[in-house]
């Protein structure tokens, strides 16, 4: 709560708010909006103010949420998919009192067990919270492929200089291999079949372990080259004469 969310909603003074939209848990404590009803007596409240309303049911216990079901479509996980969601407007224990947020309930096609998502983005309805939350994989998959593709869990350092050079070698390798990704999609299409693996012709483009596999038969060019390099590096640039120093020659 200290370190993510509070900063994020509502954030510090002159920073810009972040939206969130996470898992949520099964037995999540959740309170209705807080309601403060002025005493018509005219007398004053004793002790403590309230902060939270009253207790709703826990996600897992969602039947008795004054909230209907709605249907649609999203886009989840690589295909579209049917959902059913049921939503309720209400405090969190982690965003705080002062926070409203929308916990959802979705029965996500593919799936038997229901999702229990929450936002604090309060004008999304259902299918782009579900898409916005499917989307994260990508991130996943980013990861993977920095440590198990590109070797960045192999990285053992204990001062900060060798992170500083290291970890810039396989994010520009990622970005140049994404780059080359979207250039054989873009210009071969279904002709870029070639560059799939045998074992599934049903990938729609090949991946960055195919690409690097693909790099990793020409890797012999690629060090004679890096080693040509070198050697030119090492051999002393030629001066230029002047033409004062013409004169002098003649």
């Amino acid at each position: 709560m200290e370190t993510v969310v509070r900063p994020c909603i509502p954030p510090p003074v002159g920073r810009r708010r972040m939206e969130m939209v996470t898992r949520l848990r099964r037995d999540a404590r959740l309170y209705q909006p807080l309601e403060v009803q002025p005493r018509t007596d005219g007398t004053k409240a004793h002790g403590r103010p309230r902060e939270w309303g009253r207790r709703i049911a826990a996600p897992q216990d969602h039947e008795p949420w004054e909230s209907r079901w709605h249907g649609g479509w999203a886009w989840a996980y690589g295909r579209r998919r049917r959902i059913r969601y049921q939503k309720v407007r209400c405090q969190g224990s982690v965003s705080g009192p002062e926070q409203l947020v929308h916990a959802f309930v979705f029965e996500v096609e593919g799936y038997e067990a229901p999702w229990f998502l929450v936002t604090t983005a309060l004008d999304l309805s259902g299918e782009p919270v579900v898409e916005a939350f499917a989307a994260r994989f990508r991130q996943e998959d980013g990861f993977r492929d920095h440590k198990q593709r590109l070797g960045m869990e192999e990285c053992r350092a204990w001062t900060k200089e060798p992170v500083l050079r290291t970890f810039p070698v396989p994010m520009v390798a990622m970005m140049l291999l994404r780059l080359i990704q979207i250039r054989l999609d873009a210009t071969w299409g279904e002709r870029s079949y070639g560059l799939k693996p045998e074992w599934n012709r049903r990938k729609p483009h090949a991946s960055i372990l195919d690409l690097r596999r693909l790099f990793w038969r020409y890797r012999e060019r690629f060090c004679k080259l890096l080693l040509r390099l070198e050697e030119i590096e090492k051999i002393p640039a030629t001066t230029v004469p002047t033409r004062n120093q013409d004169k002098d020659a003649a």
